[in-house]
This record gives C-alpha cells, structure tokens and sequence, in this order.
C-alpha cells in the first residue's frame, strides 16, 4: 500500500509521486540532474530550527518529512526563544541575555521548560504528523541524550555540554521516526538545564556523523562589514570574524557551535528559514542560498 503525504496545498501525493513533487518545488531544472532517491538514502541531516523561523514551520516539517520519506535521516532541534520571551513578559519575569545566552534563574527554568516542551516541541511534533510524518519529541534530557554541567555561575541554570549520547535518537531514525528534540540537558546532580539549541545541534551532528548541520533561522546567513552576505567561510575565518567582531550578539554561539561540529561533520549551512522550502532548496541546488562553512577550502 502506497504511503501519502501532504503537500503544503493540503493536497495529498502518494510516494510514487514524491520524487517529482519535491522537484517541482526546488525547480524544474533539477530534474534532469537528480540521482533519484538513492542521492539521500541513509544519510543524516541534522537541522536546527529556530529564532523567528519557528513562524514559518510548516514549511520546514514539509521538507524533513519529504527527506525522511526519500530515505534520509533527517534529525530536528529546535529552539523557541521569541515564545519563551513572550511568556517571561506575560508573567513580568526579567529577561536578560549574557553573550547570546539567556540567564536563566529557577523560575525561568520552569518557564523554559513549559514552552519548549509543552508547546514548541509538541507542535513541531502534531505538525509534521499532519504532514504525513512519523515524528517523536525528545528533550536532551531523554535516556541521558544530553549530560551537561553549569557553564557559568553567573548565567545560572545554563547547561555546558560535557557528553552526547545519541543512542534514543539513533533507535528512533532505524524506526523510520523523525526525532524533534528541545535543547533541555541533565546536570550532574539530575538537574534539568537550559541548553543552547545551536550547541545541542552541533554536538549531536557530530555524535551521528551527519553529512551536514543546517541552521535555519530569521538570517541569510553571516553578513561582512559591508552588509553583503558572505557565502562560504572556512573555520579561521570565522574566528577571525568574531575577533574582529563582526560576528556579534546571538551570532557568536551559532558560529561557535559550527567550529566544534566541524571536527566530525564535513559541512554547515546558515540560511533564511523563512523563505519557503530553503531547505530543500539547498540540498538539491548545490548552491548556497546562505553561508556555509567549512573546515579549509582545502
């Protein structure tokens, strides 16, 4: 019995008509060239959603339930920032940022807590199910994914990743589910801390071996002094950058996040999760839309 899926329409596509319905979107083109679905057969993707890109979600559920459904292992993280802040104001909670990370006191952790699970994580979960998807939500805190410590007394219940084990999420991708998991991690006390999404990402990509991890977020990608899009850095350079402090703000844990996923992971993307199908567009393209780094141009 053939398996159907939703197109962003709502219209429902059987899997013998996948292959030319995602080409369609990405491009007609492309047909000529794409290697059928043994291009993505097997190989892991590990996505990281989120800032106001979280909006634009249905989209991005789209493109991870047409990779699973071509046969690749397509891994989601999510954040939830704009929705966390939305409800430290409702409950007049201070908001306060230290280099990109929230400070994060125990009733924020709560709060934290609260909106990652019980509504960015569950609806990432009911979208991509709607979608025709086979989705399961995880926390870096199930089957000890995520073991962290305290990376600052000063930020307090934010977690430093000190191990990943990717054993649940990899028992989910051999089940055919798409894992989508809030970056929560376990402290060494069994505490629950709050976790950076773009480090859980790196951190897990190279626990997998993925081929790439792609940052979808409300940017193009890293921009130069100038204000033009720089399309492909390699990792000296994106030191150098943040030195010079060009990178700046929330930018800098990303890009941290990319050098230390270098180490095991060929290849990283930052794009624009708000334009529709950017992910899809990049993995079949060939040609960025964002910036992508890599280890040397070597």
């Amino acid at each position: 019995m053939a398996t159907t899926y939703s197109t962003p329409e709502g219209e429902m596509i059987e899997d013998h008509c996948l292959i030319t319905e995602v080409l369609g979107v990405v491009g007609n083109p492309l047909v000529d060239t794409f290697p059928c679905s043994d291009f993505f057969s097997g190989k892991t993707f590990v996505i990281k959603l989120g800032g106001s890109a979280l909006e634009y979600q249905r989209s991005v559920l789209q493109d991870i339930v047409w990779l699973r459904a071509l046969g690749a292992n397509p891994v989601l993280v999510h954040g939830g920032g704009p929705y966390i802040n939305e409800w430290l104001h409702r409950l007049n909670v201070p908001t306060r940022f230290e280099n990109g990370l929230r400070v994060t006191d125990a009733r924020t952790l709560d709060i934290v807590r609260m909106v990652l699970l019980g509504q960015v994580n569950s609806s990432l979960v009911l979208v991509t199910t709607q979608l025709g998807g086979r989705a399961v939500g995880l926390s870096g805190t199930d089957g000890n994914m995520v073991r962290a410590c305290i990376a600052d007394e000063r930020l307090g219940f934010v977690g430093k990743i000190e191990a990943i084990d990717p054993t649940m999420v990899q028992l989910m991708l051999n089940q055919e589910y798409i894992p989508i998991i809030a970056p929560l991690g376990l402290g060494d006390d069994g505490a629950c801390l709050n976790i950076n999404a773009d480090l859980v990402a790196a951190h897990l990509a190279g626990a997998l071996h993925a081929e790439k991890l792609i940052f979808l977020s409300d940017v193009a990608g890293i921009y130069s002094e100038d204000g033009s899009l720089i399309p492909e850095l390699t990792a000296a350079e994106a030191r150098q950058l943040i030195q010079a402090g060009v990178i700046r703000d929330g930018m800098i844990p990303k890009v941290i996040a990319c050098l230390d996923a270098l180490l095991t992971v060929p290849c990283l993307h930052i794009l624009d999760g708000r334009e529709p199908h950017a992910l899809l567009r990049e993995l079949f393209s060939g040609q960025s839309a964002g910036t992508v780094i890599v280890g040397s141009r070597e």
